[in-house]
């Protein structure tokens, strides 16, 4: 046995999302990082040994431009390139080579983390080291570091440190919540394991084993639902455990599933009620996914009623998007739906504040641990929200190594610090505009080659009978004077538009109404374009929810194009899951008005009025991503639509100019990579394309009055899978080659070329030059998208020195 001793600046116990996404985050700002876990892969619940799909605040679709960004969207997006079938194993080394891809960390698999030294009293406990076991390598290996991060889950660590935690459900008295029990019990949610199916081409036999039950004794085939082409995550109700101790009955709960799930595929395959006679199991789980344990208590404990009510904290440094998701305590065997749903009308804010130890001075939590209430906690849990959290608290931790601080000093006295950093890096943060002093945009003033100044979908598609409600969303951004409507009709039709707002900036649905207006449309079944007297100019730049209400004799027509910043939604439908499985209130506004298979398929219509949501300002207004409006400069088209070539935008550009000279070493773009699109890790649905088709592919930097030439300068790189590099040739930037060169300027203009990206797939990256130049002008030139006609750039910042070097804090 070997005994060893490691040191770092931070200590990220459990390789789940919450860790992983904690961990590269503090690596990336200068930190030595330990990253401790007591599985031979990454991942926790989502890796290959359980498999469960990585949600998040998207819902499944049905909340808008809420997919995560940061480095939860940066595995998104590397995932959907590399793994667009959803394989669980290449989804593993997605999350295995993000780890790997930072020197900064140093991963420890198959270590298992069960002794804590801690010391100080109750109220003031602080983590000394931790000593883990390495399995299978007989090395006993003690981590010492400043700040320690307990993202394992049921929170050992801390428990073991004696921070302060909660445990089953709380009274309803103890955070006024709605859903919470009258009287506090020890109830929490139960685990699940899962199993994989594949067709063979020919018959295959199944001999059940003998601990396999028979399902047909209980309430299982009537209250839940059993399809033969249905494997993985479409089974995550076979869930048991609840009422008893997730942790201490680990092996029972795992047999109890185990000879359920052997059960359910002896009753599809002998029972003769379903087409399976070619089917076989491919894989069967044998370590349960545990949903809950402990929850620590921080400064702050986010209730129900934070969530519902979408409360604006001040130290808000994530967000969330899932419904409250509570199960029955029987789960499986529960005669009541597998689920039950409460959705807010738009995502929700999580305070730094429940993600440290309110008691264990340097301890910071991520994850299902974080300090929150058992029915918020039905929300906060799922891995994408829990990712999210992680690299909030990450980045807290790296800061706190930093300054030689607390979190909770952190929050006190560098709270802007935390935030800025958080949004200057991408990260999940909503509706927080960036007060960046650093960034050299501030003093800039912007031109374009052209800019999207009219927001009109005129290519139909297949006609869309108006059998229901319907709407459309756009920016209303100064005003909306006018809409028009491709409709169509058999017989003579009058038909109602209603323009509403959205209420908040982060929200997609209707909130108060502000104008009505009636149209007639002509029968004949042609389609016409049919105005409507619609007026509004908001205060400030907001979201207009057009709804066209139903009439059984109009169509509507689909687009053939889409375009950032409009969605389409249609009123009600038939529920997507069985209520058995998923008890949903239809009057949720989230529920109500859905995207269904509308998504990049709009409804025609035009606005009548100029829009601003588009303009080059929108690049430097602090957004980082889509609130009360799209937060982006669009060009005119790069195709003119089919049209002649000399009318369009073939190369758009988007400039800045400086009155004065300034000096820049980094430039850090930010490409549109549709936050709209609800991307997932496994097989819950096929999305299209590889490559988001809004992120630009091609494209050059260039500037005006270059001090000096600077030969062969090479652009590092911080994007959507890699970070920090220190040079462009990283395993998983290897095909997303970004160069940095100068060339003499060109003989119409004082031009001279900083850097050019080719093959970008990415949504963020940063080109820092090997020495400072000195200019008056900067200019982005479009060369190519992945897709889309438009040149979209949703954010570009300059800085003449490293903005995110924290080793210099002290």
């Amino acid at each position: 046995m070997q005994k060893e001793t490691v040191r770092s600046d931070v200590t990220v116990i459990g390789g789940g999302l919450a860790g992983v996404c904690a961990a590269i985050a503090a690596a990336r700002l200068g930190r030595k990082v330990s990253l401790v876990q007591n599985r031979p892969v990454l991942g926790g619940n989502s890796s290959s040994e359980v498999r469960v799909w990585v949600c998040g605040a998207t819902a499944h679709g049905l909340n808008r431009y809420a997919r995560e960004t940061g480095i939860m969207g940066e595995l998104f997006v590397e995932n959907q390139y590399r793994n667009p079938e959803g394989n669980p194993y290449l989804w593993d080394l997605t999350v295995l080579e993000a780890v790997k891809a930072e020197a900064n960390i140093t991963l420890f698999l198959n270590t298992d983390v069960h002794e804590v030294e801690a010391d100080g009293p109750e109220e003031e406990r602080r983590i000394t080291s931790v000593t883990g076991w390495m399995m299978g390598s007989e090395r006993r290996i003690l981590f010492e570091s400043d700040v320690y991060m307990d993202c394992t889950g049921d929170g050992l660590i801390g428990f073991l440190a004696g921070a302060t935690y909660m445990l089953g459900r709380e009274a309803r008295e103890t955070y006024n919540e709605e859903w919470a029990p009258e009287i506090a019990d020890n109830i929490t949610l139960g685990s699940t394991m899962l199993f994989y199916t594949k067709d063979e081409g020919r018959p295959v036999k199944f001999i059940p084993p003998s601990f396999a039950k028979d399902i047909s004794k209980t309430s299982i085939p009537l209250k839940r639902v059993i399809k033969s082409g249905d494997s993985g995550c479409h089974y995550w109700w076979i869930e048991w455990g609840g009422e008893h101790d997730i942790v201490h009955d680990n092996e029972r709960i795992r047999d109890e599933l185990s000879s359920v799930i052997y059960g359910i595929w002896d009753y599809i395959k002998n029972s003769r009620k379903f087409e399976a006679d070619n089917l076989t199991l491919e894989w069967v789980g044998s370590l349960p996914g545990k949903r809950e344990y402990r929850r620590f208590v921080g400064d702050y404990v986010l209730n129900q009623n934070d969530i519902i009510a979408q409360r604006e904290f001040e130290d808000a440094v994530a967000f969330g998007g899932w419904s409250i998701d509570l199960h029955p305590p029987q789960g499986m065997y529960a005669e009541a739906s597998g689920s039950k749903h409460y959705h807010m009308d738009g995502v929700y804010h999580v305070p730094f504040s429940s993600l440290y130890s309110a008691n264990v001075s340097n301890m910071l939590m991520a994850g299902r641990n974080i300090s929150a209430s058992h029915v918020a906690f039905g929300t906060t849990r799922v891995m994408a929200t829990c990712a999210a959290i992680g690299e909030a608290a990450g980045t807290g931790a790296a800061l706190c190594s930093a300054l030689g601080v607390t979190p909770r000093e952190l929050r006190a006295r560098h709270l802007e610090r935390l935030r800025r950093t958080l949004i200057r890096r991408g990260a999940s943060i909503v509706g927080r505009r960036a007060d960046d002093p650093l960034d050299l945009t501030r003093s800039a003033s912007l031109s374009a080659s052209s800019t999207l100044r009219r927001i009109a979908l005129e290519r139909p598609g297949t006609a869309y009978p108006l059998s229901r409600d319907a709407a459309l969303l756009f920016p209303a951004d100064p005003e909306v004077s006018g809409v028009s409507l491709l409709l169509s009709a058999d017989e003579d039709a009058e038909v109602t538009a209603e323009l509403w707002d959205t209420g908040r900036g982060e929200n997609y649905v209707p909130h108060t109404l502000r104008a009505t207006a009636t149209a007639r449309v002509e029968g004949g079944g042609e389609a016409r374009w049919t105005h409507f007297d619609l007026n509004w100019r908001p205060e400030t730049p907001r979201n207009a929810f057009l709804i066209v209400r139903g009439s059984a004799a109009v169509r509507l027509y689909r687009s053939e194009d889409a375009l950032s910043g409009v969605l389409a939604f249609e009123r009600g439908g038939e529920a997507r899951v069985s209520q058995d499985l998923e008890d949903r209130l239809d009057n949720q506004p989230l529920v109500e008005w859905q995207m269904r298979g509308l998504a990049r398929q709009p409804f025609c219509f035009r606005v009548e009025s100029a829009t601003e949501a588009y303009a080059p300002e929108r690049a430097v207004n602090g957004y980082h991503r889509p609130f009360a409006g799209p937060q982006m400069w669009l060009s005119e088209r790069m195709d003119n639509g089919g049209t002649a070539p000399s009318a369009a935008d073939l190369q758009p550009w988007l400039r800045l100019d400086w009155e004065q000279p300034q000096t820049v070493s980094e430039i850090h773009l930010t490409f549109n990579d549709d936050v709209n699109e609800d991307l997932v890790n496994l097989h819950h649905h096929r999305t299209d394309f590889d490559i988001i088709p809004e992120l630009i592919r091609d494209y050059r930097l260039e500037a005006v009055e270059v001090r000096e030439a600077i030969e062969g300068q090479e652009a590092s790189i911080i994007d959507e899978a890699v970070g920090t590099s220190s040079t462009p040739h990283m395993q998983m930037a290897q095909d997303n080659e970004i160069k940095g060169v100068h060339q003499t300027p060109d003989s119409s203009a004082d031009w001279s070329l900083l850097a050019v990206g080719q093959n970008n797939r990415r949504r963020r990256v940063v080109h820092k030059l090997a020495q400072p130049v000195s200019l008056r002008s900067l200019r982005l030139t479009v060369e190519a998208t992945n897709g889309s006609p438009y040149a979209e750039l949703i954010e570009i910042r300059v800085y003449d020195c490293d903005p995110e070097n924290v080793s210099e804090l002290r």
